[in-house]
């Protein structure tokens, strides 16, 4: 059911961020949401990915970790059946293409669980 993890970097500036990892280090900014400023971003080089998102000073010793799903439905499911405490929004469609939920863990670290969006489901 599990595919792979990305690790969701905080940053307390998204443009300098993407300024860095664009011309320093040679990432393609692959998408960007549409607040102004952003609060979220991801960049790709190769076959990797590194997402960052904003956070504020408190939040900034926490991890954020986004896992590729098989099933991301039957997952929550799963876990509200054993009772785990998942975000208030439940399990929806994104506007960056994907079927998601998120929880947090007993040290407060954020985990969300996605599969991306078929074409099918992303023109409706």
């Amino acid at each position: 059911m599990f595919k792979k993890t990305h690790p969701i970097s905080g940053t307390r500036d998204i443009k300098r961020a993407n300024e860095f990892y664009t011309r320093q280090l040679g990432f393609q900014l692959a998408f960007k949401d549409q607040t102004d400023p952003p609060n979220y971003v991801r960049f790709c080089r190769d076959a990797v990915e590194v997402h960052m998102q904003f956070q504020f000073e408190h939040e900034m010793s926490r991890i954020r970790l986004r896992f590729l799903v098989d099933a991301p439905d039957a997952l929550f499911s799963e876990y509200q059946q054993r009772s785990v405490e998942c975000s208030c929004n439940g399990i929806c469609n994104t506007a960056w293409e994907t079927r998601e939920f998120a929880l947090y863990d007993l040290d407060r670290n954020a985990l969300t669980f996605y599969r991306h969006l078929t074409s099918t489901e992303t023109e409706r």
